[in-house]
């Protein structure tokens, strides 16, 4: 992720599996991940219930772009714009160039 989180990926994966595990023993799976959150000290169990989202999707057992997907296109959204700002210093080149050569010459 482009973000540095204040979580390791370990324990967001562990989070993730316990999730999984322990909800058959409670009657939601809020209730499993409110008591997940609160086991591993996790900020917020909303925290946790976007990581098991996310999860879901790069599984794809939840429609919607997934992580690897999210990460290749914001690459790509940063190559572009990088080759749109050089596109633009080249024409201000040519055209500054091209104006030095219409000029009539000092000889």
């Amino acid at each position: 992720m482009g973000r540095v989180s204040k979580y390791p990926e370990e324990l967001r994966e562990r989070a993730v599996r316990m999730v999984a595990e322990v909800r058959p023993q409670y009657p939601s799976q809020w209730a499993s991940i409110t008591a997940v959150a609160g086991m591993l000290g996790i900020g917020t169990p909303e925290t946790l219930r976007t990581w098991i989202r996310r999860a879901e999707v790069d599984t794809g057992q939840r429609p919607g772009v997934s992580s690897q997907l999210a990460e290749e296109n914001k690459a790509l959204r940063k190559q572009v714009a990088e080759l749109r700002r050089a596109n633009e210093i080249l024409k201000a080149a040519a055209i500054f160039f091209g104006a030095e050569l219409d000029r009539p010459g000092r000889r």
